[in-house]
C-alpha cells in the first residue's frame, strides 16, 4: 500500500537549519568592538564643550537665568519631576556658572569622567525645571551629555591624556562612534516620521510660516508660491528620513552632509532656534571617516607617539566575553527605549498635535503653529460665587503663551490656581477653563471641556478625556 503523497512531501523537505547564534555573535563582537581612530570622538568632544560654553553665556548675555528661573512665581515640571525646584536666592547663577566651568572641563578633556557626569546632571536639572522651555534640543543634549559619561573622548588630545600618559589612546572601540552616530540618526529619523501627518503633507505651518518670511534673501519672493512651500515641506521631510542612510553610504556622504548643512542653516535663518544648527551641523561631521580630524590637521607625529600607535594596534575581539554581554545588553536596553518612546503618541486617541499626549521626547520638531486664548473661571459653591481669572495676572508672556496651547499646562496652572485659593481660605474651590485654539491656521475651537473641574482632575500618563478632540477642518 502506498504512503500517502503528502507524507512523501514532508518528507522530502529538509528540516530548517537551526540559528547559528554563535556566528552572529562572532560578527556583533568583531564589528561593534573593532578598533576605530579615535580622532573623531575627541573632535566632538571639543565642539561639544565649545557650543555648550557658548550656550551658557548666552543665559547670563541675555538675561535669562532672572528671567526663567528667579523672577518667576510658577515653574511647569514634568510628570513624575514634580519635586524639582530652583535653587534658591542667586543658586541658579551659581548653577550656571558651574555649567560654564564644566564645559570648559569637557571641552579641554579635563576630568573628563566627573565632568561629563556632572554636566549631564546639571543640565538635565535645569531642563526638568521648566516645560514651557521645552526644546528638543534641549532634550538631546541631555541625551548626548549621558552617553558621553561612557565615551572614552578624553583619551586623545586631551590634558587627561597629556596628565595620564598610560590614559592615552589613538583607538576606541566602534560601538562609541556608533552610539553617538545612532542617536543623531535616531533624532533625525523620527523627525521625518512625525512629518507624516496630514497637515504637513498639505503644506500647513509652512506655507504660514514663509508667507511671513518674504524678505529672506535671494529666494524670499518666491516664498507665497505654492511650489515653493512643497519644495520646503517635502525637502525637509525627504532629508529627515533619508540623511542617516546617504552618510553611511561613503558615495553620497559628502553630497548628504552638505544638504544637512545647507538645512540647518536654513532654519537658523527662517526660525529662532539657538544653537540647535550649528550643534547639528558639528554633531553631523562624525559620520565620515574616524580618521577625518587627524587628517585634516596632518599627520605629524612625535616619536612617543608613534609607539603609542604600536602599543594600540589590534585586532577585533572574536569571541563573546562577560564585559561584552554587559555592553551589548546595555546598548540594546537604550536603543530600544529611544526607538519606542518617540512612538508612543500612537497610543493616544486624536491629533498629537492637538493633545500634546506624547508630544514631547519624541522629536516633533518646527511642526505646528498654535495660538489660543483663555480664561479660568473660578467657583466657591460654599459661598455660591464665581469669578475670572486672566492668566497672564499670574505668568509672564513667555509662560502663558505656551500655557494656553498645551493640556498638561492647563491642569498645572488650574492647580495652582486651587493651590493658592485654598491659602486665601477658600477650601473648595473649583477650577474650570475656557479655552479655544487654532491650530496651522484652523478656526478656533475648544480644547479643553469648559464643564470639567480640573482642580479635581489628576495629573496622569492615561488620556486626559477633558481634551476636546479636534473637530476643525483644515483651511
Amino acid at each position: 500500500m502506498h504512503e500517502p503523497v503528502l507524507s512523501q512531501i514532508s518528507t522530502a523537505v529538509p528540516a530548517a537549519k537551526p540559528l547559528p547564534w554563535p556566528a552572529v555573535q562572532r560578527l556583533a563582537v568583531s564589528r561593534l568592538f573593532a578598533p576605530v581612530d579615535i580622532a573623531v570622538l575627541a573632535y566632538f568632544r571639543i565642539v561639544f564643550g565649545a557650543i555648550m560654553l557658548w550656550e551658557v553665556w548666552r543665559y547670563f548675555d541675555r538675561g535669562w537665568i532672572p528671567r526663567y528661573w528667579i523672577d518667576s512665581v510658577l515653574n511647569f515640571t514634568y510628570y513624575g519631576f514634580e519635586w524639582v525646584r530652583p535653587w534658591p536666592g542667586n543658586g541658579m547663577y551659581l548653577h550656571f556658572i558651574a555649567l560654564g566651568i564644566l564645559s570648559m572641563l569637557i571641552m579641554l578633556g579635563w576630568h573628563y569622567r566627573i565632568s561629563t557626569i556632572l554636566f549631564f546632571l546639571g543640565f538635565t536639572y535645569m531642563f526638568l525645571l521648566e516645560q514651557a522651555r521645552y526644546l528638543n534640543h534641549f532634550y538631546l543634549i541631555c541625551l548626548i551629555s549621558f552617553l558621553l559619561i561612557f565615551v572614552p573622548a578624553h583619551r586623545h588630545w586631551s590634558v587627561d591624556a597629556w596628565r595620564r600618559p598610560e590614559w592615552a589612546t589613538r583607538l576606541a572601540p566602534a560601538w562609541t562612534l556608533w552610539l553617538l552616530q545612532a542617536q543623531l540618526g535616531i533624532a533625525y529619523f523620527f523627525g521625518g516620521v512625525a512629518k507624516l501627518n496630514g497637515d504637513w503633507l498639505r503644506g500647513e505651518p509652512m506655507r504660514m510660516w514663509m508667507a511671513r518670511r518674504t524678505d529672506f534673501p535671494l529666494i524670499g519672493r518666491w516664498f507665497t508660491e505654492e511650489w515653493m512651500v512643497y519644495l520646503f515641506s517635502y525637502g525637509g521631510l525627504l532629508l529627515d528620513l533619508l540623511i542617516v542612510p546617504l552618510l553611511i553610504w561613503r558615495r553620497t556622504r559628502l553630497l548628504a552632509f552638505a544638504a544637512a548643512v545647507m538645512f540647518h542653516l536654513m532654519n537658523a535663518r527662517l526660525f529662532t532656534i539657538g544653537i540647535f544648527p550649528w550643534f547639528m551641523i558639528a554633531a553631523t561631521a562624525i559620520f565620515f571617516a574616524p580618521d577625518w580630524p587627524r587628517r585634516l590637521i596632518g599627520r605629524w607625529q612625535s616619536p612617543a607617539s608613534s609607539a603609542l600607535n604600536e602599543r594600540d594596534a589590534g585586532t577585533a575581539p572574536t569571541h563573546l566575553q562577560p564585559r561584552h554581554t554587559v555592553t551589548l545588553v546595555l546598548l540594546g536596553l537604550y536603543l530600544a527605549v529611544q526607538i519606542v518612546l518617540p512612538l508612543r503618541h500612537f497610543a493616544y486617541p486624536g491629533d498629537v498635535n492637538w493633545t500634546e499626549e506624547g508630544h514631547r521626547f519624541a522629536w516633533h520638531m518646527k511642526l505646528r503653529s498654535k495660538q489660543a486664548r483663555a480664561e479660568f473661571i473660578v467657583t466657591d459653591p460654599t459661598r455660591n460665587i464665581s469669578w475670572y481669572i486672566d492668566p497672564r495676572d499670574y505668568l509672564p508672556r513667555w509662560q502663558e503663551r505656551k500655557m494656553v496651547t498645551r493640556p498638561d499646562m492647563i491642569l498645572q496652572f488650574s492647580h495652582y490656581l486651587a493651590n493658592e485659593l485654598r491659602d486665601q481660605g477658600y477650601e473648595q474651590v473649583e477650577v474650570r477653563a475656557y479655552v479655544e485654539a487654532s491650530l496651522n491656521g484652523r478656526d478656533y475651537q475648544l480644547l479643553i471641556d469648559p464643564e470639567v473641574d480640573l482642580a479635581a482632575e489628576r495629573r496622569t500618563l492615561w488620556p486626559a478625556p477633558w481634551i476636546v478632540p479636534l473637530t476643525e477642518p483644515l483651511r
